[in-house]
């Protein structure tokens, strides 16, 4: 890792923007694969070299539209390489992406692209055309729609080929154009408006300047875990900052990414790319853990006695290196069986390759940490908002702490205020927020940003999170619950667990809502009877609710009296984003659900 002075000199000297970076990398390494991402059957790749190409003409087309520098520049489309492609070509052109998820309902999509008087929109398909056509009126700035895949009408919407055509031609009589673009923009002009999916009211647009992006790219590649040797499979949501941070490393890095943002793709997508790294959410590494134990449980007999023992052993072992023991060689000689027996066909469905996944978006339970840490494989838990760039601190390779999310990078710092929330200051804290200066003042203050979470820092750096500031409620008995910690508990001792919503503000007790996975509940009814029924049938039956009692049962033998769990709801359907349940990142949207299920929720009260 470099020394200190060493570091501060690196990030001092950066490149000034994102397309700066952007064809410094092209130059670095133009032959080496940049991309590479599905067509059809197969994948197609693409060099550094390539890539600029495109990314020159499509910026130049962005330029012969008339789009400005600093203008908004919206993507309307799930995780593709047309994105990445849009993205480095609208900052390039000196303008700056809007980021706008694919989920988003048509009301908020117009309230996103108007209120960052968004010029031209990048659209995916033509249900993405369709939400912006349904709202044209409201959207005067808007002058053109690109559609990745789409129909065209030769006028309001183009096609991405129509827009390259468009760059040719201009890059034809002016070579420099997009040179000039890029020379133009300074550290401080404004690179990217995410619009915080929130918990509860309108989005919130966050302002990033280039020097946000290039910061996070360059204070990842001073940790000295990736190398340009690596392979990334990107399937996060690029709309999201977390994913953004990804694409920003690799500029800096120079290793190849593999992208493709379809979710129930991920396992045969690993199988062929095999990367050496993943960024993920919790969920998904809830979903992997909850369907390889239910696939074992399923099956029982021997291979479910071999695989608990396995994992009695793994997770000894994982104990002892962690704390800096020796493991006894019998202990060992166990260990070398059960890998070849049981962890080695875990990893397998993750490539084989996989060195580390890094984890984000959301807290990640330390058993289900842990759990996969004895399989051999580590999961490097970080921390950031869309706020701070995403990243703010992260584990190491070379030392992590589950439970905890690592040291703050080079040139961030983290302190705690008085009431135990968390402060972040650095290079990647945001500008501000978008038309909203009370809500800029509100969290902003000295450069400090307050970030809603509650947490401690230790004498070595270390960050631990504990909860959401605003998520923690109070009982009627006085009693302070943190809801996010009961959740991920009973989600990594319930396989079947979709969502777990605790509630019990200024109530008596402690109560839950509970939905359950549809893919792991299927296999669960079909070894109890329940076999060929609908998921609401399954859902709702006796079985089911005695299944779930058994875990929240598990889950109270680990909590404080009041906190524990005393009744819950299990719905007949899960949560959704398209209902605004949970948000596009896998998060729950805790008072939306709580008003969508109040009545459920007083009757057990009552």
């Amino acid at each position: 890792m470099a020394a200190p002075t060493d570091a501060r000199a690196t990030l001092e000297n950066r490149p000034q923007s994102v397309g700066r970076m952007f064809f410094d990398r092209v130059a670095a390494t133009p032959d080496r694969e940049a991309y590479s991402f599905p067509v059809g059957d197969s994948w197609e790749s693409l060099s550094w070299r390539e890539t600029g190409a495109r990314v020159s003409t499509v910026a130049a087309g962005l330029i012969a539209l008339g789009v400005e520098p600093e203008q908004r520049v919206a993507i309307a489309s799930g995780t593709r390489f047309e994105w990445v492609l849009a993205d480095l070509a609208i900052m390039s052109a000196g303008a700056a992406t809007t980021t706008v998820y694919p989920s988003t309902m048509s009301d908020d999509v117009a309230f996103i692209v108007g209120d960052s008087d968004s010029h031209v929109v990048f659209a995916e398909d033509d249900a993405q055309v369709e939400k912006l056509r349904e709202r044209r009126a409201d959207l005067p700035a808007l002058s053109q729609v690109v559609v990745f895949e789409g129909t065209p009408d030769g006028d309001w919407v183009i096609g991405l080929d129509d827009l390259e055509r468009l760059g040719g031609e201009l890059l034809a009589d002016r070579p420099d154009v997009v040179t000039e673009r890029v020379g133009a923009t300074t550290a401080d002009s404004l690179a990217t408006l995410i619009y915080t999916s929130g918990t509860t009211g309108r989005p919130k647009g966050v302002r990033l300047r280039h020097s946000a992006w290039t910061y996070e790219g360059i204070a990842v590649q001073l940790l000295d875990i990736l190398s340009v040797d690596d392979v990334q499979y990107l399937w996060l949501p690029l709309a999201h900052s977390f994913g953004k941070v990804l694409l920003t490393t690799q500029l800096a890095i120079g290793f190849p990414t593999a992208i493709d943002g379809r979710v129930d793709k991920i396992i045969d997508n690993l199988a062929v790319v095999k990367p050496t790294f993943m960024g993920a959410a919790p969920r998904i590494f809830e979903k992997a853990h909850a369907r390889i134990n239910s696939m074992t449980a399923h099956e029982g007999g021997a291979k479910k006695k071999i695989f608990d023992r396995a994992f009695t052993v793994g997770l000894e072992v994982s104990r002892r290196r962690l704390a800096g023991e020796k493991v006894p060689p019998h202990l060992a000689a166990q260990h070398a069986v059960f890998d070849r027996l049981v962890f080695a066909k875990i990893r397998e469905r993750f490539g084989g390759r996989v060195r580390f996944f890094i984890s984000g978006a959301a807290a990640l339970n330390r058993d289900i940490a842990e759990w996969f840490h004895a399989s051999g494989i580590l999961i490097l838990e970080g921390y950031g908002l869309t706020e701070t760039s995403a990243g703010t601190a992260v584990n190491r390779p070379t030392h992590y702490e589950f439970g905890t999310v690592g040291k703050p990078f080079h040139g961030t710092e983290v302190r705690v205020a008085g009431d135990g929330e968390l402060l972040i200051k650095g290079p990647g804290v945001m500008d501000g927020y978008h038309n909203n200066d009370d809500a800029t003042a509100e969290s902003l203050h000295d450069g400090w940003f307050h970030t809603g979470d509650i947490g401690e820092v230790d004498g070595n750096g270390v960050v631990r999170v504990t909860d959401r500031k605003k998520d923690l409620f109070k009982t009627s008995g006085g009693k302070y619950v943190a809801p996010q910690f009961i959740e991920g508990q009973f989600k990594a001792v319930c396989p079947y667990a979709s969502q777990f919503v605790v509630h019990g503000s200024e109530r008596n007790f402690v109560s839950a809502i509970v939905t359950l996975d549809p893919e792991s509940i299927e296999g669960w009814a079909a070894q109890h009877g329940l076999g060929g029924k609908s998921y609401g049938e399954i859902v709702t039956s006796a079985e089911a609710r005695s299944m779930v009692q058994r875990y929240v049962d598990q889950l109270n033998a680990k909590l404080n009296r009041w906190e524990s769990v005393k009744k819950f709801v299990i719905l007949e359907r899960d949560l959704s984003v398209e209902d605004g349940e949970i948000t596009p990142s896998m998060k729950v949207k805790r008072k939306v659900v709580e008003e969508h299920y109040k009545s459920e929720l007083d009757a057990l009260y009552t």
